[in-house]
């Protein structure tokens, strides 16, 4: 079935090694070039990842050629790239911090600088990234290599200028907000009102003033007094696009809180709990972890929730907590593999969801670099797959089907064929056009539609 409202996804670009090349190791990749998180900024212009290593990757669009060149074809290029965080250790728990990224977030853009939070297990740390392309140049105390000049050689007042120079774009950090999470942080999100953001870990979660980095406030904390009473942990947290009193988080046993920061400084008690009651028929020992929320996302327009959990995407009216309004298999086929999926820990891969510009259509990852779309509006759905076989300059994707018995068709793959160690658990969507980014394990594959090439 052809899917996101008929939509012929095609080839744009592909960022990354080639993954047939073999470092000295004898791996066919870097573990630090592993991309952990992927987000446009907010006019889309922009693109940032960011890896195993620390590093933060911005892709900028090219402009067009001419102005008449409407509609725009998705040409994005290396911008800047800097090293967000290092490695550090914990010595008063012998502890180990890993430099990679957890989560990317772009501010509004306020002047010409560009901004965005990037944030590791532990710290949270805001960027400026600006560009330069003119120096000063001309001055009366310095000569052209910057040594001052003697006092007695100059005979005349000369007046400094801006002299052309290369484009230079640097990164520099703003602010650090650390030594506010004792577990490892796996949200941040922009409040609406463009001056606070929260940070959430495994049992907390904090409100912190972008200008103040010395302290946050605990707006959520599920931590027991006896820690072997731990039931769930956060997965995930959100604040609403348009009202910034109102956030949720998602929890490891399948619920989504609603909470209002009028109702009270810390939301022990939320205003809306979004569950759906497990079906008996299907109850089994994977049933709890499968149930666990990966990720979950507001829709630009605020109405609506979707939430990843190990086998299905729903969508959650804000208006009623009791079931979602709609319920997405992205591969039911697994089911039955769930006992060799324990055993290799794929069961605990954490996949991200995206919503498209209009809310109108939802994108996912799965195995075997293959990554789902399903249309709200016609209820079609596509398997698409990231593939450097695919690479030709407007090669139009095929769709992908996956046999789960039976007679295989030629166009069809074996679940029992499936690579699970190709993945696409990160995700996203351009805000206002359908171009869209897959990160496939150190590849970063740009797809677009066909009629705007």
């Amino acid at each position: 079935m052809a899917g996101g409202g008929d939509i012929q996804w095609c080839f744009s670009q592909v960022k990354g090694t080639v993954e047939e090349d073999v470092t000295e190791d004898g791996d066919s990749w870097e573990y630090a070039d592993i991309i952990s998180t992927v987000e446009f900024n907010q006019d889309g212009e922009l693109l940032a990842t960011g890896d195993k290593g620390g590093r933060v990757v911005i892709f900028k669009r090219e402009p067009p050629e001419t102005k008449q060149s409407l509609p725009r074809r998705g040409e994005y290029n290396v911008y800047s790239t800097f090293q967000s965080h290092e490695p550090e250790f914990d010595y008063l728990k012998s502890l180990e911090i890993e430099e990679k990224i957890n989560k990317i977030r772009w501010l509004p853009r306020q002047n010409a600088a560009y901004s965005l939070l990037s944030t590791n297990d532990k710290t949270v740390k805001l960027w400026k990234i600006t560009e330069r392309d003119k120096r000063p140049d001309g001055f009366n105390l310095k000569d052209d290599e910057g040594r001052i000049k003697n006092p007695n050689d100059i005979t005349a007042l000369r007046v400094p200028f801006f002299k052309p120079t290369e484009l230079i774009v640097e990164a520099s950090p703003r602010r650090v907000y650390a030594n506010a999470h004792t577990y490892h942080i796996n949200s941040i999100s922009l409040n609406s009102d463009h001056e606070t953001f929260l940070s959430g870990d495994d049992l907390r979660i904090n409100l912190w003033h972008l200008e103040i980095t010395d302290r946050s406030f605990n707006i959520v904390d599920i931590k027991p007094a006896n820690m072997e009473e731990l039931t769930e942990v956060i997965t995930a947290a959100e604040f609403h696009p348009s009202m910034c009193n109102v956030f949720v988080y998602s929890s490891s046993k399948g619920t989504i809180r609603l909470c209002d920061m009028r109702q009270r400084a810390l939301c022990d008690q939320h205003s809306k709990m979004f569950e759906e009651p497990e079906d008996p028929s299907n109850r089994s020992f994977f049933s709890e972890i499968i149930s666990s929320i990966s990720d979950v996302k507001f829709s630009h327009s605020g109405r609506y929730l979707i939430s990843r959990d190990y086998l299905s995407v729903k969508v959650w009216d804000l208006q009623m907590d009791s079931r979602p309004i709609e319920t997405y298999q992205v591969h039911e086929y697994l089911r039955s593999k769930l006992c060799s999926l324990y055993e290799n820990d794929c069961i605990f891969d954490k996949f991200e969801c995206a919503w498209n510009g209009t809310d109108s259509q939802i994108m996912t990852g799965s195995y075997n670099n293959f990554f789902r779309m399903f249309d709200r509006n016609t209820k079609r759905d596509l398997t698409l797959e990231a593939s450097r076989e695919n690479t030709k300059p407007k090669c139009i994707l095929k769709p992908r089907r996956v046999c789960t018995g039976g007679k295989r068709k030629k166009d069809e793959i074996s679940v029992d064929s499936l690579d699970f160690n190709k993945k696409i658990l990160h995700t996203a969507w351009h805000p206002t056009e359908n171009i869209i980014a897959v990160a496939a394990t150190n590849n970063l594959y740009i797809f677009q539609d066909k009629d705007k090439v």
